[in-house]
């Protein structure tokens, strides 16, 4: 059990900081560094989202981080019965897996708009048309709004986690 233990507490651990460090540098400066740069920034936004596989190892992170978080949370708590779930590190771990899933399901959104993003510019020869523009504003629009909301979930979740073993009432 140990082992398991050590394997899924890596998993999370490692995976969490990959997600939300991921999310942290994106939101607060790559994105306003591309906005700055006009058409290289977002040239080079367009190879790192879809030449590097960054998304996709994102993606694994964040489910990797959620999958074992859960079964973490379900051997402390004992499949869910134990009056661990109670105490003080149980509430701090809880309230970090509520907020780590907010920020998993807004970063879902993220993900889709960004997909459709790398789509629509795909589709697009020469100047876009205004149907194309549109489009392409309503899913920047989208993935902006989720990239705030998962962010901010996604540092309160690492704050409850980070501290919940010594929350002390």
């Amino acid at each position: 059990m140990n082992a398991l233990i050590i394997v899924l507490r890596l998993l999370h651990v490692v995976g969490g900081v990959f997600w939300v460090g991921t999310a942290i540098f994106t939101r607060f400066f790559l994105v306003p560094s591309v906005a700055a740069t006009a058409e290289s920034g977002q040239v080079f936004m367009r190879h790192l989202t879809t030449k590097t596989g960054l998304t996709r190892r994102v993606t694994l992170a964040s489910y990797l981080t959620v999958v074992s978080g859960a079964v973490l949370y379900w051997i402390d708590s004992q499949g869910f019965t134990s009056a661990w779930q109670t105490s003080a590190a149980g509430l701090g771990f809880g309230l970090g897996a509520v907020a780590g899933l907010v920020g998993f399901g807004f970063g879902q959104i993220v993900g889709r708009n960004a997909a459709l993003i790398g789509k629509l510019g795909s589709q697009i020869q020469g100047n876009p048309t205004p149907e194309q523009i549109a489009a392409l504003d309503q899913a920047r629009s989208k993935m902006t709004s989720a990239s705030a909301v998962s962010t901010a979930f996604l540092i309160a979740s690492l704050v409850f986690m980070a501290s919940a073993r010594y929350w002390l009432f």
